[in-house]
């Protein structure tokens, strides 16, 4: 009894390590510099659930600081034409492409899972709060559109990561705004 007991510790101690997330092993900081357009979101976060009718597409700028940090600045246009901002530096960790930061007084844990610097980026964020981490995966692009393939992408990653189908959203154009260092929206 003991040898079978043993067998599927095992086996599920493998499930858990491979299935954790883990950086593009070849990440360049640079090349996630500049604008993007926040086009996916998932999450299984309670206010997420109770916002996600009203959430719309977005801009991220992300520019490196030269210590290899990411300051990161998001904007959006509110129903009332106001602009919702959120600034953040992403502190570099050991490990390339594993950033972290605090937002809204939690611990964050960033990793650019994939990316391919001039059309996508897929970003996986776990917030550290008690025993069950909330986790959220944004999806990016360079442009407004992107492929039928890496929405599906994006959602096929969503779920494997613990995402409920319908907590899986790919979010609506919002008008025209910039978002430069400056003036946001």
């Amino acid at each position: 009894m003991t040898f079978p007991l043993t067998l599927l510790g095992a086996l599920l101690c493998s499930l858990t390590v491979s299935s954790e997330v883990v950086p593009q092993a070849d990440f360049h900081v640079q090349g996630i510099a500049g604008k993007w357009y926040l086009l996916g979101f998932a999450t299984n976060a309670e206010w997420f659930v109770n916002s996600r009718a009203s959430m719309k597409m977005g801009t991220a700028m992300v520019i490196p600081t030269a210590d290899g940090e990411l300051d990161l600045s998001y904007a959006n246009l509110n129903s009332d034409g106001s602009c919702w901002r959120l600034n953040n530096v992403a502190k570099k960790t050991d490990v390339p492409g594993k950033f972290t930061f605090t937002s809204r007084g939690e611990m964050k844990d960033m990793y650019v899972v994939d990316a391919k610097y001039d059309e996508y980026a897929l970003i996986h964020t776990t917030t550290r709060k008690g025993s069950n981490p909330t986790v959220l995966n944004k999806l990016y692009g360079r442009a407004v559109d992107l492929s039928a393939d890496l929405l599906e992408m994006f959602r096929q990653f969503s779920l494997e990561t613990g995402i409920l189908p319908e907590n899986i959203a790919f979010l609506p154009k919002n008008g025209t705004f910039h978002i430069n260092r400056e003036v946001l929206c």
